[in-house]
Order: structure tokens, then C-alpha cells, then sequence
């Protein structure tokens, strides 16, 4: 079996594994920078396998959609890739676009719906496993009748209030794993928790207002459930409304459905005409988007921004340059084209959905004990896939490499 990586090697982002000749296609993400990155070459396979539904993975998957693949996932990753190629759409203002609505038409055309099960796809034998990420998402392992793959696709080792965690990795020859938070011990989550909703509820009991940006496919929810369940009142706004009722119609891919369903009444839903009234009611507003590059977060950051009582309380990790993280490290950021200083106080939660630098090393080293002979470390910056692949071959002896976007790999 042979495998290319063609993005998301050494760099976060366009997510993409082509194996052997390319009719198969692991993820086909993009990177929503200016401009947009895509994954490399130009692709006609027979089959794509979808391991969850966020940008950097399943972002570009129209592109491909002039050969009409067979797109293999879960219902909810098929859902929520849709959605995403809608909302691309949509907020797309200028250049020329490489994919339309005729293309996203046809993904339902091309759907083949998966719960964690064997099928074939493109002549390959294919397992899904869930990984504990977000609902719907998935591990994946390849068989060609010689060579066992697995692609981790993003791994979550630890429960969180919205789904379970990562299945114990099953056998594989060879394992493709992420390595986003190689070196970072996440904090344990009951105490994030903890003080995330006391931070919001002194914030509120001293009359400042709150807001919390949140991505909308995961962390709405989670954020959600954590108010309701620390009882602190609260709006929600943005593109997480619609994701919510969406993973409420597959309850399946939850940990806790009936968790969700209270959360979600315990939140009052905000349309674009009431924003103006939400403020200052003793409430926080929970908005996409996750890192305040866009969405209804903009309006609300412009509103806040200027008062020392107000809190920005980020939940998520914040890409350098973004106005989220220029908010926290430089207390000002620039929202829809104007640089606001921020003298409200500005607060990062570690509410990361991804196995930590200890959940990550534990992950390895059970798929090694399972019979993985070969490591490729994808998914972090080059110092993070390097450092986890020299990790695994010091400690755990197998070969180990951080490949780079565009290189063949023979595996097997």
C-alpha cells in the first residue's frame, strides 16, 4: 500500500491521504487562509472516506465532485459537511470559487451513509472507529488484504459532556496520527469547567456582559451543557443553532442526548433582528465563531469591547493571527475591518476536543502494542510531527516519520 499525503503533514489544515493510485482518498480538507489552501494535485477517485465534519478535513470535498465519488461517513459527518459547503458558499464575497452549488448537490447524490461498521469502498475493505472527537466522527482503518492502515483523523482520549472517548485503536499495520497538542497537558475538565462558569457568573453578577465565542460544530453544544448544568443563564447565537438541532436528530453519535436537549432549552435562541437587546440582560452570548473570524461574534466584540466589567471568554485554540488570538496576547484585534483595543478582560478555557501530549503518546503506544510497525505523525506544526516521531521511535522502537505535504510513502 502506498500513500501520499497531499496536506495537513507538518501544517494544520487541508487534511488529505491519497492511497496507492489515489482512487481512494482519506479526508479532503481545506485551510480557510487568503487565499484558501488546498490539498495538492487534482484528484478523481473512485471513493472518499470522511473521518469528521470540520473544515480542515472535509472542506473541499465538492471539488471533487465532477467524478462523482462514492462519499463514505457517518450521517452526521455527511450532514455537517454539506452545511459547511453551504456556509462556504454563501460567505464567500470575491475571486472565483472552485466549487458550486451544483457540486454540493451532488455530495447527496454521492452519499453513503455509515455507522461504525465495515463496507467496501473503491475495492478496499473499510472499518470506522469512533474517536471522540465530535458526533459522527471517526477513525479510519484501510484494508487491502495485505496491509492494515490506520487514519486517526482527529483523536479525543478523554469524555467529554457531548460524546464518549476514542475507542481503544484497533490492529493496523501502520498508523497515521495526529500530533496537534504533542508537548500540551490539557487541565482536567471538570476544572475548566469549573472555573469557566465561575468566571461567567462573577462577570454577570457584577452587571458586565459576557461573550463567549465558540466553534459551531462541537463547542456550541459543549459550552452549552456546561452553563445549564452550573445554572448560569445564557443566549446562543450563530451557526451553532443550526448544528445543534442537527446532532439532535441523530442522538446515536451523543453521549448524553437528553444532556443536550435540556441545555438546549435552557438557552434562548437569538435571530439577527434581536442582537441589539440581548446585551445587558444579565445573560452571556455564546456566538460563532470559535476564533472571531466571522459570524454574529464580530457585532457582539464591537459592543463590549471598551468596558473593563465586560469578559471575553475564548474556548478554544486560537490560530496565530486570528482575532481571537490577537484579542488575548495583544488586547486589541481587528473586527470587520477596524482595530478595537480591548479593555474588557479577555480569558482563554481549555476546552480542546483533541488528545493531549499524554493522550497522544498513550494512543501510539496501544497501537503499537497492537501490531503497528509504522508511524507517520501528521496534523501539528513540523516541530510538533517531528518531536512526537522521534518520541515514537526512542520510546516505543518502530519507525517513525513526519512526512511533508506531497511526499510517497510505501507502507506494509
Amino acid at each position: 500500500m502506498k500513500l501520499r499525503f497531499l496536506g495537513g503533514a507538518r501544517e494544520i489544515g487541508r487534511s488529505s491521504v491519497a492511497v496507492d493510485d489515489g482512487r481512494l482518498l482519506l479526508d479532503y480538507g481545506l485551510e480557510a487562509e487568503t487565499p484558501t489552501r488546498y490539498p495538492v494535485g487534482r484528484h478523481r477517485p473512485e471513493a472518499v472516506v470522511l473521518s469528521h465534519g470540520h473544515l480542515d478535513h472535509v472542506g473541499a470535498v465538492p471539488r471533487l465532485m465532477d467524478s462523482l465519488p462514492d462519499v463514505h461517513a457517518s450521517a452526521t459527518t455527511h450532514e455537517l459537511t454539506r452545511l459547511l459547503a453551504d456556509d462556504t458558499l454563501k460567505i464567500k464575497k470575491c475571486g472565483r470559487w472552485p466549487f458550486n452549488h451544483e457540486d454540493v448537490l451532488r455530495l447527496s447524490q454521492t452519499a453513503c451513509v455509515h455507522g461504525m461498521e465495515e463496507f467496501t469502498a473503491a475495492g478496499y475493505t473499510v472499518e470506522l472507529h469512533r474517536a471522540g472527537h465530535i458526533p459522527g466522527s471517526a477513525s479510519i482503518v484501510v484494508d487491502d488484504g495485505d496491509t492494515r492502515l490506520l487514519y486517526t483523523g482527529d483523536v479525543n482520549t478523554r469524555d467529554t459532556r457531548l460524546v464518549e472517548r476514542a475507542e481503544e485503536p484497533p490492529s493496523a499495520d501502520a498508523v497515521v496520527v495526529e500530533s496537534t497538542y504533542l508537548g500540551h497537558e490539557h487541565p482536567p475538565r471538570k476544572q475548566v469547567e469549573e472555573g469557566f462558569a465561575r468566571s461567567v457568573r462573577e462577570t454577570l453578577y457584577e452587571g458586565g456582559d459576557v461573550v463567549v465565542p465558540v466553534f459551531a460544530i462541537g463547542r456550541t453544544q459543549e459550552i452549552l451543557m456546561v452553563l445549564y448544568e452550573h445554572d448560569v443563564p445564557c443566549y446562543v447565537d450563530g451557526m451553532g443553532r443550526r448544528v445543534t438541532r442537527l446532532f439532535r436528530q441523530h442522538p446515536d453519535d451523543l453521549r448524553n442526548p437528553d444532556a443536550l436537549k435540556r441545555a438546549w432549552n435552557h438557552a434562548q435562541e437569538v435571530n439577527p433582528g434581536e442582537r441589539d437587546r440581548v446585551l445587558g440582560q444579565g445573560k452571556a452570548v455564546v456566538t460563532t465563531s470559535g476564533m472571531m473570524t466571522g459570524g454574529p461574534v464580530g457585532y457582539y466584540a464591537r459592543r463590549i469591547h471598551s468596558h473593563p466589567t465586560n469578559k471575553l471568554c475564548l474556548t478554544g485554540y486560537q490560530v496565530a493571527g486570528t482575532p481571537g488570538r490577537e484579542a488575548y496576547e495583544r488586547k486589541r484585534a481587528e473586527i470587520d475591518g477596524d482595530m478595537l483595543p480591548f479593555s474588557a478582560q479577555v480569558e482563554l478555557h481549555d476546552f480542546s476536543a483533541h488528545a493531549d501530549d499524554s493522550g497522544l503518546k498513550q494512543y501510539v503506544e496501544r497501537a503499537v502494542e497492537a501490531g503497528a510497525e509504522q508511524v507517520y505523525t501528521v496534523h501539528g506544526d513540523e516541530h510538533e510531527c517531528h518531536e512526537f516521531a522521534g518520541w515514537i521511535e526512542r520510546e516505543l522502537g518502530v519507525e517513525a516519520r513526519a512526512p511533508e505535504v506531497g511526499e510517497e510513502v510505501e507502507v506494509g
